[in-house]
């Protein structure tokens, strides 16, 4: 007989309890269907996120999103048989032959589908963690989650502004007061290592864009809860049109695309007594890149913050703009 697994849940977020149930289920049974609901406990990660994990942990699992689905839950006749109810319509007719699950609703959703009732380690003595307790409580995200899940959880804010505007040492200071990670610029890196006649040339502008995101990435996997980035794809985008007239569509496209991975834009005021040092371009060029930056971010519509005054004073200022230490925080 041919098994088709069903399981469902929030996944908000998938943890190691979540894949001991969906590897049990896959050692089980010949296909599994996985519905994934909406989640208002979890508000920073959209559905289509929570999607993603499972796709990419488990290309063989069959996801359903359920973004409609009845947010009620509990015991009660009418809470019950609205749960079975839109199951059913979700499935559409298909046949499961096990349900699987890690609640008491395993019960009747099992009875609802004409299902073997399959529980997986109730009482959480396998794994001992919950997605609520996850959320509570950010230090057990490295613990429990798989890094996929770990990084995208990570809330990246970014610091744009003009040549000496103190993004560097605001990531600095920011990186110490939340005990956390910062992305260094890695486009100035290369630029000190490989500049020509103080020039790159477009593809090297491509690739130090490309190599900034996965660095960007990999310092995700160490940050606690936030990780600052000093300057984004923008940026290179930016100086490829300030050296060439131009940027490469790739280039072009990380910098439109590059938006999304940020939950905070913040802007760098050029108040700041500025560092006429070798590589930089004058006061003249900086209050030019500042009104570019403004202007280019208004253009399209990409929300920021501007942050002035002394290293202190800006500090504050972000640190009062982030959400508390809970990922169910909005």
């Amino acid at each position: 007989m041919y098994k088709v697994g069903l399981t469902l849940g929030k996944f908000a977020p998938l943890h190691q309890g979540h894949q001991f149930m969906l590897e049990t289920a896959l050692a089980q049974v010949d296909h599994l269907i996985v519905i994934i609901y909406a989640c208002d406990e979890l508000p920073l990660v959209r559905l289509a996120e929570r999607v993603h994990w499972l796709q990419a942990l488990y290309p063989q699992i069959e996801v359903l999103p359920a973004p409609d689905g009845p947010k009620e839950t509990g015991y009660t006749a009418a809470i019950m048989r609205a749960q079975e109810n839109y199951i059913l319509q979700i499935l559409a007719g298909r046949k499961v032959t096990h349900f699987f699950s890690s609640e008491p609703y395993g019960e009747h959703v099992s009875k609802a589908l004409g299902a073997i009732d399959v529980r997986v380690d109730m009482p959480r003595q396998i794994v001992p963690i919950s997605a609520t307790r996850i959320r509570q409580d950010w230090n057990l995200a490295q613990q429990y989650l798989n890094p996929i899940v770990y990084q995208s959880l990570v809330q990246k804010i970014v610091l744009l502004g003009a040549p000496s505007a103190g993004k560097t040492t605001l990531a600095q200071a920011l990186a110490e007061a939340l005990q956390t990670e910062w992305m260094e610029e890695y486009g100035r890196t290369y630029w000190e290592q490989h500049q020509q006649d103080r020039r790159l040339q477009s593809e090297e502008l491509l690739l130090i864009a490309q190599t900034h995101l996965q660095l960007e990435d990999q310092a995700a996997l160490k940050a606690k809860r936030y990780l600052i980035c000093d300057t984004n794809a923008f940026t290179t985008w930016h100086f490829a049109h300030y050296y060439h007239g131009f940027a490469l569509p790739e280039l072009t496209q990380l910098a439109e695309q590059g938006w999304q991975r940020y939950a905070q834009v913040w802007v760098c005021d050029i108040d700041f007594p500025y560092a006429d040092t070798w590589e930089r371009s004058g006061e003249t060029n900086q209050r030019e890149f500042q009104a570019f930056i403004l202007q280019q971010l208004k253009e399209r519509q990409i929300p920021y913050r501007m942050v002035s005054g002394s290293v202190e004073e800006r500090v504050r200022t972000v640190l009062s703009q982030l959400p508390a230490d809970r990922l169910l925080s909005c």
